[in-house]
């Protein structure tokens, strides 16, 4: 079997399996492309994600809606290693203080509780905690039903992703105790 070949059938795997956003291979991560080119007439969003002052983390977030469903793949970087850290779309579309504060809270449309991403009732923006890598590195992907890309009261554009220095604990009030923020950006409509 030849190189092109090999390659054709790892595309087919990849849009089999909903849509392989990204593929890991000796520790790096390469962009297929397999969502943007089979996710035509979808809404899509994107974060550049930026360290707030003292921390080193920065990557990118995608958000793809799929009917009811928003995808969200999250590559990061500069994390500390082997952690935990809150992950979060917060209520405003604003990074420019150099703690992440101007991003105000959690993005929480329907005015509830913080809770766990898994159980109702909590913010839209409650997302679930993203682990890094010994690397200090994420490359993870999730879907949600809690969120818009483009419209309705939920739409997340405009809005910012946060990533906190410590995991969401689900149930502290009224973000979860998840400590600083260690990278912010703001969701852009592609």
């Amino acid at each position: 079997m030849g190189r092109r070949t090999r390659w054709a059938m790892v595309g087919v795997a990849c849009v089999a399996l909903a849509g392989c956003d990204t593929m890991h291979s000796a520790g790096s991560s390469v962009k297929s492309g397999w969502n943007s080119l089979f996710s035509s007439g979808s809404a899509v969003a994107t974060a550049d994600m930026r360290p707030t002052q003292g921390y080193a983390a920065t990557g990118k977030v995608q958000f793809v809606q799929s009917g009811d469903v928003v995808h969200v793949s999250v590559d990061l970087a500069g994390l500390a290693p082997n952690t935990e850290h809150g992950f979060h779309v917060h209520e405003r579309g604003d990074c420019s203080s150099s703690d992440g504060m101007s991003a105000g809270g959690h993005f929480n449309p329907e005015g509830v509780a913080h809770g766990s991403f898994e159980h109702a009732p909590h913010h839209a923006g409650d997302l679930p905690n993203v682990k890094a890598d010994a690397r200090g590195e994420v490359h993870t992907s999730f879907d949600t039903g809690a969120l818009a890309v483009g419209s309705g009261p939920a739409d997340l554009v405009g809005k910012a992703v946060v990533v906190h220095r410590e995991a969401d604990d689900y149930k502290s009030q009224p973000a979860g105790n998840s400590g600083p923020r260690v990278a912010c950006g703001i969701i852009v409509k592609v």
